[in-house]
């Protein structure tokens, strides 16, 4: 149990939506206010939130997406899983907390629903929450030995062509050795965390979130002997593209999109010094959330 005063929280909205927001977040900054907390949202959601208050409330201001992390005892993610993985991706080393609320339909890695957040939203408030820290991972792009770009990832990077139907050739190698050559339609790293997205429905294994590992699944493999492979997260993955006339596509998370061409190296890693607290619903357990939302080993009636 981790005590902090909280004093001022930011808001990040998932985007587009505007019905689900005019029924809660009115409520929201009223709860806030009787709390003296003061509530920050994203600059770029001030034209949204027109459409949801016809005069902001005193305790609501507004702030650069680049800074929020900087500024706020808590950060409040309304969305789904993707918002909280864009929220997790704009980390910094002092990001505060995380309470990832989920307003949309599977929300596996979103901690508390719309239906019952305000009472746990309640005892953080009071200083009293219970965080878990989750690994962010740092690939970096490699050309003649100097990184020409980095970026990060919470559940997982992918590697396809970027053509429709093209088949992809990677060579795969840790800091020591040759791991396999690969041909087919691309390549997942996944963090365990992210082994219950695209990894699984590719195949892979789900992996606890407390186990330290990375997992490497291919996608529609051409050789049958490629299986998905489990690593410990200490070593760094190096995979390069055995094309050589076409790029191919690199994507983190689902939401970032790197070109990589065949002079290049890519290097996927664990990062030393990026990291994000989310606040734990104590009522809710891995395994738990394996049955809820996957309906995973539950008997049939």
């Amino acid at each position: 149990m981790v005590k902090k005063s909280i004093h001022k929280v930011t808001v990040v909205l998932k985007p587009h939506l505007i019905s689900e927001f005019a029924a809660v977040l009115p409520n929201l900054c009223t709860w806030f206010s009787r709390r003296k907390v003061n509530v920050q949202f994203l600059s770029k959601d001030q034209d949204r939130l027109k459409q949801v208050f016809k005069t902001l409330p005193k305790n609501v201001s507004f702030v650069d997406e680049d800074k929020y992390h900087n500024f706020s005892d808590l950060i409040l993610s309304l969305g789904g899983d993707g918002t909280l993985i864009c929220v997790c991706r704009q980390s910094t080393k002092h990001s505060p907390p995380i309470f990832g609320v989920n307003m949309g339909r599977l929300g596996f890695i979103t901690e508390f629903s719309k239906a019952e957040f305000f009472d746990e939203l309640d005892e953080v408030i009071n200083g009293r929450m219970e965080i878990v820290k989750a690994q962010l991972y740092k690939v970096e792009i490699q050309e003649q030995g100097k990184v020409i770009e980095s970026s990060f990832f919470l559940n997982d990077a992918v590697f396809n062509k970027n053509h429709i139907s093209r088949m992809i050739w990677l060579t795969v190698e840790n800091d020591y050795e040759h791991i396999y050559d690969l041909s087919g339609d691309g390549l997942i790293i996944s963090s365990p965390i992210g082994s219950t997205a695209y990894s699984l429905a590719a195949g892979g294994p789900i992996i606890h979130p407390q186990v330290g590992s990375l997992v490497m699944t291919p996608i529609s493999p051409h050789s049958l002997t490629h299986r998905p492979i489990v690593i410990p997260d200490n070593m760094a993955i190096h995979v390069k593209s055995q094309d050589k006339d076409d790029p191919i596509n690199l994507t983190l998370d689902g939401q970032q999109l790197l070109t990589i061409y065949p002079y290049q190296n890519v290097k996927v890693s664990k990062s030393k010094a990026r990291f994000v607290q989310l606040v734990h619903n104590p009522a809710r357990t891995f395994f738990h959330t394996l049955k809820v939302k996957f309906t995973h080993g539950r008997r049939e009636a």
